[in-house]
Formats: C-alpha cells, sequence, structure tokens
C-alpha cells in the first residue's frame, strides 16, 4: 500500500469500469430511461431518488445530494480510504495498482516491514497462550466475569501473555527476530547493564502476566497492545510505548472493529477503556472506540469525522471523566463546521459503560447515549456550574468566559447560534456579542468546508451562462421583467470555466502549448490569483489540455474528496452548466477575464516591490 498511485492509473481504470456494473453489485439498480435507479444507500428513504447516470459516468441522489464516480461510490459504500477503493475496483478488472514510490518512503516501508512482523508473531503467540497455557483458565474466568463469549473475544483478538519474564523473548528469538527489533517495536525493555545479573538476557519482556488487546491499524495490522493485570502487579492498564508505527495521540482502540462491523457508521462513541468497548460490543453496540491512555485529541476528532457527523463522549461522571469531557470539548471547537455533532454522556457515579451495560441492558444504554448532552449545554452548563445567571455581574463573567471558546470555533452558522444561545444566558444582544468577539485570539480558526448537501449555486441567466457583470449593460423596456439578482449567488469566473471544462473537456487542448509552440494565452499568470478555484482550473486545465481522452469523470475524480470536489459534483446535476451554443466562446471569454485580473494583481505587485523601498526609509511601511 506504500507510495503514491500514479493519476495515469487512476484515469485508465475509470476508463475501464463501469459504474452501472460497480453499483448494482451493491446496490440494485432498475433501468429508468437511459439511466438507472435505486433507493439512495446513503440515507433512508420510500422512494428511490438515487440515479445512475452511465453516459456521464456519474451517481447522484436528490435526496440527500450524495454523488461522484465509481470511486466516489465505493469508498462511501464500503467505508474505505481512497487508496483501497482503487485496489477494490484494479481487482475486479485484474489489474495491479501501480505505486510512485519515493525513495524515503520506500525506506520507511522497508523499516516498518520488521517491525509489523515482530507484532503479528507477538499478537498470534498471545492468542495462542490464552488457548492452551495453564494459567489460561484464569484469563477466561476473568473474561467471563465481564460477560465476554468467546466470539467477542476471537473479534478483538484478545490473548494472553503469560507470567514469567523472556516467554515471549524466547518465542520470537525462535523465529529469528533480534533482540534490538523486539525492544524498537515495544515488546521487550532493555535491562540496566549496571543492575543485570550474569545469569539474565539484556531484555525482558513487557507485558507479563496479563490479559492483551491487540490496537490495530485502519488495515487491520497490529500496531501496539494494551494489557490488563491478572494479578496484583502496577499498573493495572500497561500499554506500548510510542514506537515508528505507533502513535497514541492519533491511533484509536476498536475503530477498525468498529468499521469492520458496521459497513457505513452514523455516530462513533468514545469511551475511556479497553473493557468498555469490548463490553459494549458483547451486547450489539459495535461502534465504541477508546483512546489510549491520552486525551481526545485533534488527531483523533479529525479522525473520526473524517467517518461520521456525530461523536458522543461517554466518560465517568468522576472528576477525572469530567476533566478528560473538557479537554475534549476544548480539542473539538475549533473542528465543529455545520453538519458536524458532538454530545457529552455522564454516567453514574459507580458505573461505566461496561457495569451499565451489562446490568441494565442495550436498549436502556442507547436511550442514555440519545438524551446525551450537546455540545452547547455542556460548554455553557460547565462555564456557568457556580454561577447566578440571575444576578449582572455573574452574567457578565458567563460571556467572559464563553467568548474565549466561542473564538475558536470555524465562522459558521453553528457559531453564530451558540452566540445567539449566550446572549439568550445572559440577556445581551447578539450583536454586541460578536462585537465582543472580534477582539478575542482566533489562532484555532479555520473557515469550514461547505455542507455536502450544499444547493449547487444559481447560473446567472444568458446566452451559454455568462454573468451580467462579465458583460455589457443591456436596456430593459418599460415592459421588461425586473431581473432578481437578490436571488442570484455571485460565482466566482473561475467556477464558472470550470464548470464548462467539466461540460467538454475537449476545450483545455487549444490553451496547452504543444511541441513547443506558445499559445496566445500565459496561463502562469494565473498563479497571481491566489484563490482556491483559479489554482483548481489551472490544474484542469492542465490534465486535459495534455491528455485528449480525458474525460468528465476524470476531471471529478481529480478532485475527489476535496471541498471544490463536492461542489462541482453538485454542479455537474445543474442545467444550467450544459449549455447548448457558445462554450468554447464563453470558456475562452472567462480565461481571458481570469487572465486581465491576473496581470492587474501581477502589476500592483510588482508597483508594491517598487515602492516598498522608499517606504521602508521613511519608516512607513505597513504591518
Amino acid at each position: 500500500m506504500a507510495g503514491l498511485i500514479p493519476q495515469r492509473f487512476i484515469d485508465e481504470l475509470l476508463s475501464r469500469v463501469d459504474i452501472v456494473d460497480v453499483i448494482d453489485k451493491r446496490v440494485k439498480l432498475k433501468k429508468t430511461g437511459k439511466n438507472w435507479s435505486a433507493r439512495c444507500p446513503f440515507h433512508q428513504e420510500k422512494t428511490p431518488s438515487f440515479s445512475v447516470e452511465p453516459d456521464k459516468q456519474f451517481y447522484y441522489c436528490f435526496g440527500c445530494g450524495a454523488g461522484g464516480n465509481a470511486l466516489g461510490f465505493v469508498m462511501e459504500f464500503d467505508n474505505t480510504d481512497f487508496p483501497r477503493a482503487v485496489e477494490s475496483l484494479a481487482g475486479d478488472y485484474g489489474l495491479e495498482v501501480p505505486r510512485d514510490e519515493k525513495p524515503e518512503d520506500r525506506q520507511r516501508r522497508e523499516q516498518h516491514k520488521p517491525l509489523l512482523d515482530a507484532l503479528d508473531k507477538a499478537d498470534r503467540y498471545y492468542r495462542a497462550q490464552l488457548r492452551r497455557h495453564e494459567r489460561r483458565d484464569l484469563a477466561v474466568n476473568y473474561l467471563k466475569s465481564r460477560g465476554l463469549t468467546g466470539e467477542i473475544a476471537a473479534r478483538y483478538g484478545i490473548g494472553l501473555a503469560p507470567p514469567g519474564w523472556d516467554n515471549l523473548l524466547k518465542h520470537l528469538l525462535s523465529h529469528s527476530i533480534d533482540r534490538k527489533m523486539m525492544e524498537e517495536a515495544g515488546l521487550v525493555i532493555k535491562r540496566d547493564p549496571e543492575k543485570m545479573r550474569e545469569d539474565r538476557d539484556t531484555h525482558y519482556d513487557r507485558f507479563r502476566d496479563r490479559i492483551m488487546f491487540p490496537i490495530r491499524d485502519t488495515r487491520g495490522r497490529v500496531i501496539a497492545f494494551g494489557g490488563r493485570v491478572l494479578g496484583d502487579d502496577k499498573p493495572k492498564y500497561l500499554n506500548s510505548p510510542e514506537t515508528p508505527v505507533y502513535h497514541k495521540g492519533r491511533e484509536l482502540y476498536g475503530l477498525y472493529e468498529a468499521r469492520k462491523a458496521q459497513r457505513r457508521l452514523d455516530r462513533v462513541l468514545v469511551v475511556e477503556g479497553y473493557m468498555d468497548v469490548v463490553a459494549l460490543a458483547q451486547h450489539g453496540i459495535t461502534h465504541a472506540v477508546a483512546t489510549l491512555g491520552t486525551a481526545t485529541s485533534a488527531d483523533h476528532l479529525q479522525r473520526l469525522f473524517r467517518l461520521v457527523p456525530e461523536i458522543v463522549f461517554c466518560f465517568d461522571g468522576d472528576q477525572a471523566g469530567i476533566n478528560a469531557a473538557w479537554r475534549a470539548l476544548e480539542n473539538a471547537l475549533p473542528l465543529m463546521s455545520d453538519g458536524r455533532q458532538i454530545r457529552f454522556l455522564f454516567l453514574p457515579e459507580g458505573e461505566d459503560p461496561d457495569t451499565l451495560v451489562r446490568s441494565q441492558g442495550r436498549e436502556a444504554f442507547e436511550a442514555l447515549v440519545k438524551k446525551a448532552d450537546s455540545l452547547s449545554e455542556y460548554l455553557f452548563n460547565h462555564l456557568s456550574e457556580d454561577l447566578d445567571l440571575k444576578r449582572l455581574d455573574d452574567r457578565a463573567r458567563l460571556a467572559s468566559l464563553a467568548l474565549p471558546h466561542l473564538a475558536t470555533l470555524p465562522d459558521t452558522i453553528y457559531r453564530q447560534l451558540l452566540i445567539d444561545r449566550l446572549a439568550e444566558l445572559t440577556g445581551t444582544e447578539a450583536a454586541v456579542l460578536s462585537r465582543q468577539l472580534q477582539g478575542q485570539p482566533d489562532t484555532n480558526r479555520q473557515s469550514a468546508p461547505p455542507p455536502a448537501n450544499e444547493p449547487p449555486p444559481h447560473m446567472d441567466d444568458g446566452p451559454a451562462g455568462r454573468s451580467d457583470a462579465a458583460r455589457p449593460a443591456q436596456s430593459q423596456g418599460p415592459g421588461a421583467a425586473p431581473r432578481r439578482q437578490q436571488a442570484r449567488i455571485h460565482k466566482p469566473t473561475s467556477l464558472k470555466a470550470i464548470e464548462l471544462l467539466l461540460y467538454k473537456p475537449a476545450l483545455a487542448a487549444p490553451l496547452v502549448a504543444k511541441a513547443g509552440a506558445a499559445t496566445d494565452r500565459d496561463l502562469t499568470l494565473l498563479d497571481h490569483l491566489d484563490d482556491r478555484y483559479t489554482r483548481l482550473l489551472a490544474e484542469l486545465i492542465e490534465l486535459a489540455g495534455n491528455d485528449p481522452t480525458t474525460t468528465t469523470y476524470t476531471l471529478l475524480g481529480h478532485c475527489y474528496g476535496t471541498e471544490e470536489g463536492r461542489r462541482l459534483t453538485q454542479l455537474l446535476k445543474s442545467e444550467s452548466i450544459t449549455p447548448s451554443v457558445g462554450v468554447a466562446e464563453e470558456f475562452n471569454y472567462l480565461i481571458d477575464q481570469l487572465l486581465e485580473q491576473a496581470r492587474k494583481a501581477q502589476f500592483r505587485q510588482q508597483l508594491l516591490e517598487r515602492v516598498r523601498p522608499g517606504l521602508r526609509s521613511t519608516g512607513n511601511e505597513g504591518p
């Protein structure tokens, strides 16, 4: 899996596959005219609104807005990442996926391979010990006392590290794995030379007399372990150290198993320990994960939000649980774009998910999850815990406590709703709080991506969709209908050009120099326009201009999984992007408009560079 997949192979793969065949293997399609339809697999519906267009090699759901090419569908339906989707499709067509691998990537892969091999052999050893070691009865009885069956233990790969100092060490040595590699994998510990006896080995097993929980990456490979003590040793839980293949601030226990158990996850439940995850799975709640002895980090949250729109934190109601929840909330705020949801469930004193689900059952536990506090409820309840909001001073205190947290939110509708809620609680106008917010530190603020179901922007009326701003004004007679300017959404010139290029990729060919001959349009000027759609337009022109076989869905595949890709997917369903006449004329007109803007930007930059030395000498240079 190491190395980048060449774009040329992705293009070739998309040109070979038939999206109807790809989707029909997973969702039964029915012929409806020239297209195919079905009930959408990505949301609940009674009337089919999911359409597959073989001409465009494209799918789209008019109900939830999901859409894309064959690769996008495999990623969404199989709940997998891009490289695996490529490999899945390639395997169906008997193709081997090539890799463009940098020397440093190849070196890293070669270094990781023996580490992963050592960890895999350790995993097999621990699982075998749970079946046949003389101490197995104690471990099995403990697992049974926690309500676990052999099936669940096998699903999560639970094993046993037997008592003794060098059981695993000797086993791995017999498989030609040296001590240095075991140490680097976190499986053994090197003895202090000054305290080491002559009859002892240089290393000893890290995990001894413990029930073992393997920690897997997204591909199911064992990268670390957690061990729960069987006797009275300390600590009660012991985790692998950080290694070249294991970084606890990014990994989540049970995530691989959760994705394997449920094709499409709607939410993830974050709990505190291994046994909580496994016990919940025993009762049919298979979407729980646990952090690995560390607070929930931004990396954890980013990883989960790529999979699900909702995260529920389920912690003990003691002070440690409250502290963990608050750290999670602080890390989550900068990531809370519209459509994402976080909730907090605090369990009664003396209870944890394991004990609660065993005593009350699945339905009662899930009922508690549904009643969990929203992020906004927890935020304001926590900050006002020691305040009396009937008092003027305390309301002011709440505002001063809350505003620094709200400042870390992305500039979204959700942020505005929290400002409105704070205004209600403090009896203040939202506009006043918004002005106060401008003075708060906002180093973590980030622009939120557009929602996946954002409607396509309206394209201006007129021949080939040219905007009024780009055309000379025309007189409207006395009887002319007034234009509904208020209903239109301003659309960047570069985005309009991309729409036309999607409709007809051959438009790019005349813009790309052939055999060293220069064109009459210098596209390198576009570098002076630093916006995302102009950069994307330049990429797509180069891609389509250098390959006459480029198709619409090849261009979509190039930007799949990005904010721009999601918006272009929706634009492709808009009739306004397929004008009947004047496509080339309109496209060239838009390119000329962009180049003119770029020349002006270049001139301004050159002018600024000429006058800046003078500004420095007079001390008048701006910040």
